[in-house]
């Protein structure tokens, strides 16, 4: 099953507009059944997305990069070069209709992936996204938005690799403004983006044997 889906890893800063025009594309070829399905990971270069969700009062500095609005779920969110974004498309007709177990299966496959690092990743009850830390050192490594197009999803996640930092002041990101963003590379972990997808290779079929089983897969520790 997991050979049957692409696996493409795209060097340098992916153009936003052309990469979002080709991935509708390939949703709808994957649709008609002309096509296999598609993770694909890439850079961006520093802009900002407004999810179906954004409050306007929440993009603080509205002519420090480009500004997209796009369909996916969520809110503002910032991206740039040293995060690595991944735009998940699947076909949920054929593994089960479940959003729920998507997205928890997502936040799953991504939290096994950092733990390869040592980065003790979590979700949060009614908060989208992967987090570290407790307390006054709590905050967001990765972001998940997505959309589906006839039961195929798209766009996806962005984990925090070694990104300028200082960008995401522009937006309260996905509109929590009390929690910072971090990154590996504060983490001290070092910003090696080949090595994290490689580990995202590794970890894929979490969220396969989520949607399989329709519910979230908890990363086993020990």
């Amino acid at each position: 099953m997991i050979d049957d889906i692409e696996w493409r890893v795209t060097p340098g800063l992916s153009p936003y507009a052309e990469t979002l025009a080709e991935m509708e594309a390939r949703v709808a070829a994957i649709r008609a059944g002309e096509a296999r399905e598609l993770v694909w990971l890439l850079e961006h270069p520093p802009l900002y997305t407004a999810g179906t969700s954004a409050v306007a009062d929440e993009l603080l500095t509205p002519d420090r990069f480009p500004v997209f609005e796009i369909g996916r779920g969520g809110r503002y969110t910032y991206h740039g070069p040293g995060q690595r974004v991944g735009y998940v498309l699947l076909d949920l007709d054929k593994r089960g209709r479940d959003v729920r177990a998507f997205i928890g299966g997502i936040e799953a496959w991504l939290i096994t992936a950092l733990a390869d690092f040592g980065i003790a990743a979590r979700s949060e009850p009614g908060r989208v996204g992967i987090w570290t830390g407790e307390g006054a050192n709590e905050a967001k490594i990765g972001a998940i938005g997505v959309r589906l197009r006839r039961w195929v999803s798209f766009h996806g996640f962005a984990i925090n690799v070694d990104p300028d930092l200082s960008h995401f002041a522009g937006i309260v990101p996905c509109g929590l403004p009390e929690f910072d963003v971090t990154s590996m590379a504060k983490l001290g972990v070092g910003g090696d983006m080949a090595a994290l997808d490689t580990a995202l290779n590794r970890h894929f079929p979490v969220l396969l044997n989520a949607l399989e089983s329709g519910e979230k897969q908890l990363p086993q520790h020990g």
